[in-house]
């Protein structure tokens, strides 16, 4: 197993916290290799003042979209109630007011490796008001990859389609850990504050997360195992369509399909393409929530054979060429999340055209390698 971040900090780099008013950007999947909350770990080892949370809260109940209030934490526990600020609120954070309080702050939650995912865009936005105030120290708690620290794959994010999905120019998938973005953001932002990454120890950069032997803990509702976390940088962009991505369903982003697909003929057509790594099952399914709530639905369900082979958002752009082939009266794309998503109108643009996949992926390769070049100063292992 694995050594976190979180627990190098307590034991090897404790001086950082020594003397310190302390706050912690975390949510529910901040927890050490035998599943004790970082909260109650930095409560009995440091002078934790403050907490924040991101996108789903702090306890990952809320659905994707859904703004959080800030609130306490620890109203039954009179001993140590603390004020969570939100991240993901309705308005900004008086930042300026709360740094005057801290010495450091600590940020150390899960990522899933995409793009698209928020807890990225909240911490550089975290990195920005650091920059104004100059005094507080950051500390990222680093934690794994779970898709890997090697593949590189997608579109690169155009700054004009910059939002909290797409928050810096970066490949969907950037094969990197949270601490080395984290790097990567200071550096290339010309950050001044000081910025200090506790590294884990025995994490390679070919290891998956079932590779870690750490416990799974779902990173947001729709996120519940490694499987949809591998899908999850291709099947995304079904978001950005008039297709479900299968929330409201027991396998989100792993189920894709709507009312007026023809779900035989579309598997028969992926599975014709071959693509490494998976097999598509037709099925039939109707969620609960989200789009298509309680409309039957028919599609694909997409099974993994070996997660190190899926290409996944390759897989998603042959899935999304084959639907518009097939069904073009009824396929839509909703332009402004789509390209969000995608990171720029190219993709969208180049699927509306007819260019062919192999096109496209040409694209993205070249996209990878200069990436791969731009990121190797700021990798830690």
């Amino acid at each position: 197993m694995i050594t976190l971040g979180i627990t190098q900090l307590l034991t090897e780099k404790q001086e950082w916290l020594n003397g310190k008013s302390v706050g912690l950007i975390t949510n529910h999947t901040g927890v050490d290799e035998s599943l004790t909350q970082n909260i109650t770990l930095l409560c009995e080892n440091a002078n934790l003042i403050a907490l924040f949370s991101p996108e789903h809260g702090l306890w990952g109940a809320a659905q994707d979209g859904v703004k959080i209030t800030n609130s306490k934490y620890g109203q039954n526990r009179t001993e140590h109630t603390l004020q969570i600020h939100s991240l993901y609120g309705t308005s900004p954070l008086n930042w300026s007011e709360i740094l005057k309080n801290l010495d450091v702050i600590i940020y150390d939650i899960q990522d899933v490796g995409a793009r698209y995912y928020t807890y990225l865009g909240t911490l550089l936005e975290t990195m920005n008001a650091l920059e104004s105030d100059k005094t507080v120290t950051c500390i990222v708690a680093d934690r794994p990859n779970p898709i890997g620290g090697i593949c590189i794959e997608g579109p690169m994010l155009d700054t004009d389609y910059t939002s909290l999905v797409g928050a810096y120019p970066i490949p969907v998938r950037y094969g990197m850990t949270v601490g080395e973005v984290a790097k990567l953001y200071h550096a290339e932002q010309g950050f001044n504050f000081l910025l200090n990454i506790a590294k884990m120890e025995g994490w390679h950069r070919e290891m998956w997360y079932n590779d870690t032997g750490l416990h799974w803990v779902p990173a947001s509702p729709n996120m519940p195992t490694l499987d949809t976390a591998t899908l999850y940088p291709g099947t995304c962009l079904f978001e950005g369509t008039n297709v479900s991505e299968g929330r409201g369903t027991t396998k989100p982003f792993e189920y894709v399909g709507a009312p007026w697909i023809e779900n035989n003929s579309w598997t028969d057509r992926l599975n014709g393409y071959s693509l490494s790594g998976v097999l598509f099952r037709p099925i039939t399914f109707t969620p609960q929530f989200s789009k298509y709530k309680e409309e039957v639905c028919h599609g694909v369900a997409i099974h993994i054979t070996d997660r190190k082979q899926v290409a996944s958002v390759e897989i998603a752009l042959r899935m999304l060429w084959t639907l518009i082939d097939q069904h073009p009266d009824d396929f839509e794309f909703r332009e402004t999340h789509f390209d969000r998503l995608a990171g720029s109108s190219r993709l969208r643009r180049a699927l509306l055209d007819g260019t062919f996949c192999e096109d496209i992926v040409g694209e993205w390769h070249c996209i990878s390698e200069e990436f791969r070049t731009r990121r190797e100063p700021y990798l830690l292992y």
